[in-house]
Formats: C-alpha cells, structure tokens, sequence
C-alpha cells in the first residue's frame, strides 16, 4: 500500500554520488539541482565531491544510505527512486598511472591499458554497486535504483579550484604524447569498460543504466575541466537524464525498455558546435 502511494504522487528521489551530483554552486552545480529545477521535484542529495564509491559504501556512509533506505521518505512512503553516482575518483588521480601502461605508438587504445590491474579496480567498484543493489532489495524493494556512465573526459590538464588535473600526469608519466589523440581514446576505452560494468548490473530487478557516454561533442568546450562537464554540457547530460528519469515508473511496470543510449548532438546534425559554444557564454 505504502508503495501504491508513493507512486501516486510526485515523484520521491534521493541521490549519493560524486562531484557530477555536488559541483560547486558557482559553476552551476551537478546533475542534481539541475534535475530538480527540469522535474519540479525536490531531491535529497547526499553526494559529496571527490567521493569515491568504496566509501560510499563502506562503514559510514552506508550506514547513512541504509537508514534512508529503511525509513523512506519523511512522508513514510518508500523512496522511488536512488540515483547514483560512483567509481569514477576510485579509478583517477594518481592510481592511474597504475592502470596503464608506457607508451607505444604500434598498440591499440586497449592494450596500453594493464587490463588485470584495471579489472580489479573495476570489480572493487563494482562490488561497491552490487552492496547498494543488497541493500535496496533487503532494505526497500519497491525503489528504483538509477546509475549513469560517465561521458568521454578530455585529458588536457585542466583543473578546478586548486583540485586536479586527475587524469593527465598519469599519461604523462606513462610517456604519452602531448597532442592528446592517443591518451583520449585509452581514456574512452577505459569509461567503456567501466560502462559495460553498469550495463551489466540491468539484470538485476529495478536497475537501470542511463548511457550518457555521447551525449556530449568530443571538444574541449564540453568541459569545464578534466573531469566535468562545462556549465552547458551538465545542463546537456542532465536534460538527458531526466528524460530518463521522468520513465522509471514506466520501466518499474515493464512498459519501457533499459538502456537509453546516448548521442552527440554535432555527430547527429541537432547543433553545430557555433550553436553550442553561443549557448555557453
């Protein structure tokens, strides 16, 4: 009955995560208040920036998910929907250089990536995702439980608020070249990888994988820094999401299919990168 309501109502959310769900308000914010203004809903926001999916899902943190999981919404309905974002400062920052590999122009993308090392960071984040889904299933089986990929970052260097570059020493150490072409594509082989980890997490009930990877033109413009999208590209990816969130209720019921695919609105022919760059200023 207590989920009957819940779903007769606005739509009842609250999300954990990374800097893409807790940007700093003077560079717009994240995904989250973005969300709330596009679905006129409130979302309680327990994400913190630089967080990493291993202490979400430690002791503290956990605890803090677990009991807002068993008690619901201040209502007393249950939760419809977590969001949740998580693995990408586990897999950054100086442990990258210790998922790749020295530099060598005759290798492909994925073979200048030390694929054991990278699996078993990928699997410590991965059993990160596979707690939350325990704990949802033991805790408040009615809710949905939504995660997004993480669009192809630009390896240029770039940080914000004395904070980073996360992504570019690494390459640098690993003697990779300066005009960015091949650490971009390791970079993009990586995020695929990481996204395969989350597809494959749609077997399990009310999960769903929002494939943002696309949605942003492959330019320096789309970022704001190494690892976040600029001003305009959250206000791009969060667009996209909530398209996707506005049909949880339908993938609850079986009505929509998993799996929304993003794409590159220049590659497709929507905006032209003038038209995006005006958006920006």
């Amino acid at each position: 009955a207590a989920a009957t309501a819940a779903r007769s109502g606005p739509l009842r959310a609250f999300a954990e995560g990374d800097s893409w769900f807790d940007y700093p308000a003077i560079f717009g914010g994240g995904l989250v208040p973005r969300l709330e203004d596009s679905l006129g809903v409130p979302i309680l926001n327990l994400a913190k920036a630089g967080d990493e999916s291993r202490y979400m899902l430690g002791v503290e943190q956990r605890q803090l998910i677990a009991r807002h999981l068993r008690e619901g919404c201040p209502d007393g309905t249950p939760w419809e929907l977590m969001l949740f974002s998580g693995g990408g400062n586990d897999i950054v920052s100086n442990p990258l250089a210790l998922w790749l590999r020295d530099f060598d122009a005759g290798k492909r993308p994925e073979q200048l990536i030390n694929g054991p090392r990278y699996q078993n960071a990928l699997a410590l984040v991965g059993a990160a995702y596979e707690d939350l889904i325990e704990m949802r299933d033991q805790l408040s089986p009615e809710t949905h439980l939504a995660f997004h990929g993480y669009d192809f970052a630009i390896p240029d260097g770039r940080g914000v608020c004395h904070l980073g570059p996360w992504l570019k020493p690494a390459f640098d150490l690993r003697g990779f070249p300066a005009d960015l072409r091949a650490s971009s594509q390791v970079v993009e082989e990586m995020l695929k990888q990481f996204a395969a980890m989350l597809k494959a997490l749609q077997s399990h009930p009310r999960v769903t994988y929002i494939d943002a990877q696309g949605v942003l033109p492959a330019v320096p413009s789309s970022w704001h820094n190494e690892m976040h999208p600029s001003k305009g590209g959250f206000n791009q990816i969060a667009e996209f999401c909530g398209l996707h969130v506005l049909e949880v209720k339908g993938i609850a019921d079986g009505d929509v299919a998993h799996g929304i695919k993003g794409m590159d609105p220049i590659s497709s022919g929507q905006l032209s990168r003038e038209e995006i760059a005006k958006a920006e200023r």
